[in-house]
């Protein structure tokens, strides 16, 4: 038996459902895994998010503005900066990895897997994300099945957390003016407001219904998920939902035997992924708008709205959200950055923060699906096929 497909999510945006397949389905579900993450999948959202630069580029891009750049050695410094940002980041997550497996991965096989993680999840819509990619790449690397739930489910329960628990003390700091520019109060609330609130609430309700599954009572999530799987519409999941059920309860008495600084280095861990994703676009602005006020408040609030960006955009349809973060980047940051460099800025962020992941990922993909394939032989002459 071996752990293979998600076909649900559990992390901001979704739900997971484990299936489990024997060996006559294994050589088909694998192969399927491996199409999902195959390189022409970077060719979509290279051309999506750069045809929406370019378009705005065309619309938005002022001369004036651009000769008022100076091209100076702060710049490249700034961006360098932004982008040990991204690499300080992918170390955090790296680490928690290595936290949730007990060290089983080293710190390279942890690197790796990060970069195959965030590659599946840039090439997949926000909306469905790669977690699916995911949960394959640590079924290959042997986990057991339990530990791979857990990782999947405390992921989702610890990151909730950060956003549950840092949003609210971000708006008690800076008041709305971090959801929107221009924005004083709740009664200034619009379509992207609402957004906002809508997706907090949705991720507050299901993390402390995890949470609560996790760690309080996991019969209580076991019985949800088994009054699920007897609703007609649900009859292909079925199988799928009554495992899961049952791996929850697994998973939470895994959990519940952690030690409290097990749960400490997680939740600084992920904390730590988070404020430093978020930090990268404070040093690009930092980069090219000179006048950048650099004390504490106006550092805080640009990298809040970085967070608030990202869980507005948490439903965006396309690759990574190829297209619709370069489109919204300049509107969050108007009174930071002039729309005139607005586009030029959001290119230069995408490239380190999204493009960059396209790129290391065509580079390691190839060798981990070769590593995979061989790994693969091998068992199968083992065991005589």
């Amino acid at each position: 038996m071996r752990l293979m497909l998600v076909v649900l999510r559990f992390d901001q945006k979704r739900i997971i459902v484990i299936k489990l397949v024997d060996h006559t389905d294994d050589n088909i579900e694998e192969n399927s895994m491996l199409n999902s993450i195959r390189l022409s999948r970077i060719i979509p959202p290279m051309i999506i998010g750069l045809a929406v630069v370019g378009w705005m580029m065309y619309r938005q891009l002022d001369l004036e503005e651009l000769s008022k750049i100076s091209w100076s050695t702060s710049i490249f410094f700034w961006v360098f900066m932004a982008g040990m940002m991204y690499v300080i980041r992918h170390m955090f997550y790296s680490w928690r990895m290595r936290i949730m497996t007990d060290k089983e991965f080293s710190w390279p096989k942890s690197l790796e897997l990060i970069v195959l993680w965030e590659f599946a999840s840039s090439v997949s819509p926000t909306s469905v994300g790669g977690s699916g990619v995911a949960l394959f790449l640590l079924a290959q690397e042997k986990l057991s099945t339990a530990k791979t739930v857990s990782i999947v489910l405390y992921s989702m329960v610890i990151d909730t957390i950060f956003f549950v628990v840092s949003l609210p003390l971000l708006y008690l700091v800076l008041g709305a003016i971090m959801i929107r520019p221009g924005m004083q109060s709740l009664t200034d609330l619009d379509g992207f407001g609402y957004t906002f609130f809508g997706v907090i609430l949705f991720m507050s309700l299901y993390g402390a219904v995890f949470f609560y599954g996790l760690f309080v009572n996991p019969n209580t999530i076991k019985s949800i998920l088994l009054f699920f799987s007897k609703w007609e519409i649900l009859k292909r999941f079925r199988s799928d939902l009554e495992k899961t059920a049952e791996d929850v309860v697994a998973t939470s008495k895994e959990m519940q035997e952690k030690t409290m600084g097990y749960h400490a280095k997680a939740m600084l861990a992920t904390t730590g992924a988070w404020v430093f994703r978020f930090l990268a676009i404070n040093c690009i602005i930092l980069a090219f708008v000179e006048d950048t006020p650099f004390d504490f408040y106006n550092q805080l609030l640009i990298m809040a709205r970085a967070e608030t960006m990202h869980v507005t955009t948490a439903f965006t349809p396309t690759p990574g959200g190829a297209g619709v973060a370069e489109y919204l980047f300049g509107g969050y940051y108007i009174d930071y950055v002039p729309e005139g460099i607005a586009s030029l800025v959001a290119l230069v962020w995408r490239i380190i923060t999204y493009y960059s992941y396209l790129i290391v990922g065509a580079i390691i993909i190839p060798i981990w699906i070769r590593e995979v394939m061989i790994r693969r032989s091998k068992i199968q002459e083992s065991k005589g096929f």
